[in-house]
């Protein structure tokens, strides 16, 4: 059996490790890094441009990242986090650019207006609320409102073509909002990573064992999808980044921190065009509410998207069930990753999130006439026979132990970590690949936290990513100086 030693292995070749990747390349070219790809491709799960669920997430459009409660008042509070969480990674990707690692910006980026479409007075009053709260925040400076029919019919045609001019309806806009191709983005990286001296791209292997290393580190053990042949891998830190697929592989390593966690999967569907004509009337990215129970990347919105190069409007996405944690996984998934520490957390789970539970299944039901209808909320013109259905990635939601003992069901990501940083996984799926940056910064601080201490990691970060240590939430200047850079440098200023 062939063995080889790293100092870091990454599961997956998705968006996640192919960031944590470049950033620790430029920290230090020495550091021999394997990354392993169950699939004969990169980024073609939940990376993938028609599989990810919504792209260029920066909170502006997102109605989920600001709830409402009973009481009326509105929560802008993970808006903020995730907006700013965005910025990091634009200043990488400008980074990247600018130093010719990544190619012409349009090739992965693109400027995209990100509007919230609303209709009813219920949700026009949550609509204006949200506006004055989020306005007043230099992240979102440049937000407009508007209850007017004939501006919102200007800001997305399409959308308002053959609606009721008597219905209460409102909208905000963000023209500097941007739609991101990660699998075309991923896969640049991982070109250029393996131009790189000490860097290994290792396709269609399983990883069907990791243990502690006897010496230190993890011993992990592969196969070949295809030949069956296995081999071995030592390395000093271990990264599963693989999507759905993660947590069964956090559960294999056994280590106390895992105890406790279950997963979630939720399938999806688009509805698609790809008819010029009609694509080319509608150039923005508009979210609505979602149905109660809706799992956040089931909130619906008519996305232009541009996917490999071809632009495309894609509607949806429509939630469903199933028992795989990717699109290209096994049924026996969900039932293998039930285990006796995670068992009570995820049968309460079960119990108390009906509403999520007649969700699904109402949409495993819904015909094909129904999703028609439901495209015709927000775009009341819609022909059956311009639209398609395709199939979205899978999303594994985090199911974790509270502190009675119960489960609860989180809609974020997660970094799960061995104590002495030997180890770290990514759970979870919404805001996903659009706060990459940030999500393996957190990785870096808790399992590199040693080489952080040298001053040369530190000067590096800040020249790659020029607020890393500072917060954008709370320092206007430092968030305009480094947005004017980004937007520049990634041709997404407003023409």
């Amino acid at each position: 059996m062939t063995v080889k030693t790293v100092d870091v292995l990454l599961v997956g070749a998705g968006a996640m490790s192919s960031t944590l990747a470049m950033i620790l390349k430029q920290l230090d070219p020495t550091l021999k890094i394997c990354v392993v790809e169950r699939l004969k491709s990169v980024a073609k799960e939940s990376t993938d441009g028609w599989n990810n669920a919504g792209t260029g997430h920066a909170a502006y459009c997102e109605l989920n990242y600001t709830p409402e409660n009973e009481q009326g008042d509105v929560d802008i509070s993970k808006a903020l986090s995730i907006n700013a969480s965005f910025e990091l990674s634009l200043q990488f990707w400008s980074h990247l650019v600018k130093n010719k690692i990544l190619p012409t910006p349009s090739e992965f980026i693109n400027r995209t207006p990100h509007r919230s479409f609303v209709w009813g007075e219920k949700n026009v009053a949550f609509l204006r609320k949200r506006f004055e709260l989020m306005s007043n925040h230099h992240l979102f400076e440049g937000m407009e409102y508007s209850e007017d029919f004939d501006v919102l019919t200007q800001w997305m045609p399409l959308v308002m073509q053959g609606r009721n001019k008597k219905q209460p309806v409102a909208a905000t806009n963000m023209s500097r909002g941007a739609d991101v191709d990660f699998g075309s983005l991923a896969r640049y990286m991982m070109d250029h990573l393996e131009t790189q001296d000490n860097f290994e791209l290792l396709l269609n292997q399983n990883v069907e064992d990791l243990k502690r290393s006897s010496t230190g580190g993890w011993s992990v053990l592969l196969e070949d999808r295809e030949t069956k042949v296995t081999s071995r891998i030592r390395a000093g830190f271990v990264f599963l980044g693989a999507g759905g697929g993660a947590l069964p592989l956090l559960q294999k390593s056994e280590i106390p921190e895992s105890e406790g966690y279950g997963g979630f999967p939720v399938s999806g569907q688009w509805l698609v065009c790809e008819d010029s004509e009609i694509a080319d009337q509608h150039h923005a990215k508009v979210y609505g509410k979602a149905a109660i129970g809706a799992p956040p990347m089931s909130v619906p919105h008519l996305d232009t998207r541009v996917i490999n190069g071809k632009k495309a409007l894609l509607f949806g996405p429509f939630a469903g069930f199933t028992t795989k944690f990717l699109k290209q996984g096994s049924k026996m998934d969900l039932p293998s990753s039930i285990k006796g520490n995670n068992l009570k957390p995820m049968m309460s789970v079960g119990m108390n999130n009906m509403d999520l539970t007649r969700y699904l299944i109402s949409e495993v039901f819904q015909s094909d006439r129904s999703r028609m209808n439901s495209l015709r909320d927000y775009f009341p013109e819609a022909k059956d026979e311009n639209w398609r259905m395709e199939d979205a990635g899978q999303r594994v939601q985090i199911i974790k132990k509270d502190e009675s003992g119960k489960g609860t069901l989180e809609f974020g990501t997660e970094i799960v970590a061995s104590q002495d940083g030997s180890i770290a996984s990514l759970l979870g799926a919404s805001p996903g690949a659009s706060t990459a940056v940030q999500a393996m910064l957190d990785v870096i601080e808790k399992c590199f936290s040693d080489r952080l201490e040298n001053a040369d990691w530190k000067e590096k970060l800040k020249t790659m990513i020029p607020s890393y240590g500072e917060s954008l939430i709370e320092n206007k200047t430092l968030l305009n100086d480094v947005r004017s850079d980004t937007l520049e440098t990634l041709n997404l200023n407003i023409s």
